[in-house]
């Protein structure tokens, strides 16, 4: 039960009346008991009962992370901050950014500089025209270098502005261990990430559908003007048909940076992300990280939307979920965070009844966070957005206002969580 300290008036129209009056430029916090049904995160159905502490595990990459895509926890880390070369992982960030900035249906003219490019390639023709949409499949499938010039001079107008977008992305995202020198990833100086930004970025990344939709592919087929017949890219990613569940993402190799592997999979509505850097043995380790991640940590509901706040005439927002291992149950705690006034909320979210929120701790640190709302609210649209949305077809795809409101919605909800 929540309990008020002294100095909070028990009657709830006075509380109320004192928080719409907004009188004072101050937020009042209140550390206390919840509800039992909020305190204690409730066991997931068909879970499996794990060890008091979860076992060991260990690679052969260089740098190892492993993320739960709907949170953003990193549930294991390896040498995660470590600056290495990241090879064609990069393409990820070209893939994301190429997106965001970019209209699918706009047609993608491969220039002298994109054209023959060394490395992995989709052999695209000087002069050749592609929807950017068809091109990003050639990217993430077959790891096109050129496709990724084409694309880079496309949506940033030169390579260089485009890399400086996905610079800017990196720094929005707080990727501090990332630097980008091209859009993808044939070593440079001055281009490297590391386990954990990657993992960070390709979490970020998945909640977009048209990236999701795409990495998942096994098979894509492209019209050929040059030919009679059709482009077939069949995917390089193996996890996608070694593992069960798995949907994405990118494969990377260069002389210098090694094999690099950034896989997914999703198991019961939860999705989990993993990377290897310099990995001689990536698709086994990319297994056992995953089946580790999904038996050791499942994603536990902490609460419910529309819960109520047991002695405040208040309701939860949203819900919240986060991965916790069977060990760090005692270890979270919550604490309730009521407005006083306008001066730290949004003047249209008061309107919408909105009067504090409820903070969750992992062992002291700040996890996550629901907003509270007076009972009787009706509640805003952003309180309702969920991190799968249908993707934009070929036929409808996503202009540049959809993608700008998803990114929008997405960066306040992901700022929480990773702390961009």
């Amino acid at each position: 039960m929540f309990k008020k300290k002294q100095h909070i008036h028990a009657d709830h129209s006075h509380f109320l009346n004192k928080a719409r009056a907004f009188v004072l430029p101050l937020v009042l916090l209140l550390i206390s008991s919840l509800p039992l049904t909020l305190l204690s995160p409730q066991p997931v159905r068909g879970a499996i009962k794990t060890e008091a502490e979860p076992p060991a595990l260990g690679t052969h990459a260089q740098a190892a992370s492993l993320i739960d895509v709907t949170s953003g926890r990193i549930i294991y880390s390896t040498e995660g901050d470590r600056e290495l070369r990241i090879a064609s992982l990069t393409k990820i960030m070209t893939a994301i950014v190429a997106i965001e900035h970019g209209r699918l249906q706009d047609r993608v003219k491969v220039s002298p500089t994109a054209y023959a490019k060394e490395g992995s390639s989709l052999f695209l023709q000087m002069g050749e025209q592609m929807s950017l949409e068809n091109m990003l499949y050639g990217l993430m499938l077959r790891s096109g270098n050129d496709a990724a010039s084409a694309i880079a001079e496309h949506v940033g107008g030169t390579e260089e502005g485009f890399v400086h977008l996905m610079n800017d992305k990196a720094v929005q995202l707080g990727l501090s261990h990332t630097h980008f020198a091209n859009p993808h990833g044939l070593d440079a100086e001055g281009h490297y990430s590391s386990a954990n930004d990657m993992a960070r970025l390709t979490a970020y990344a998945l909640h977009n559908p048209t990236f999701a939709r795409i990495v998942k592919t096994e098979l894509k087929k492209a019209p050929n003007p040059n030919d009679s017949w059709d482009y077939s890219w069949h995917n390089k990613n193996k996890m996608l048909r070694l593992y069960e569940g798995a949907d994405g993402v990118k494969t990377g190799f260069t002389k210098k940076a090694f094999r690099c592997l950034v896989s997914s999979a999703t198991r019961d509505g939860r999705q989990l992300a993993a990377v290897t850097l310099n990995d001689g043995d990536d698709w086994n380790d990319h297994a056992r990280m995953l089946d580790y991640g999904f038996r050791y940590y499942p994603l536990i509901p902490i609460t419910d939307k529309q819960q109520p706040i047991d002695g405040y005439p208040l309701l939860t927002g949203t819900s919240f979920a986060y991965p916790l291992h069977d060990s760090e149950k005692t270890q979270l705690h919550k604490r309730l965070v009521l407005y006083k006034n306008s001066a730290s909320v949004d003047r249209a979210d008061i309107s919408f009844g909105l009067r504090g929120r409820v903070e969750f701790l992992l062992d002291g640190e700040l996890i996550g966070s629901v907003p509270v709302y007076e009972k009787g609210s009706k509640l805003p649209a952003q309180s309702t957005v969920r991190p799968r949305q249908e993707a934009p077809t070929a036929q409808d795809p996503a202009n540049n206002t959809q993608q700008r409101g998803w990114t929008s919605r997405w960066n306040e909800i992901l700022k929480n969580l990773f702390g961009a």
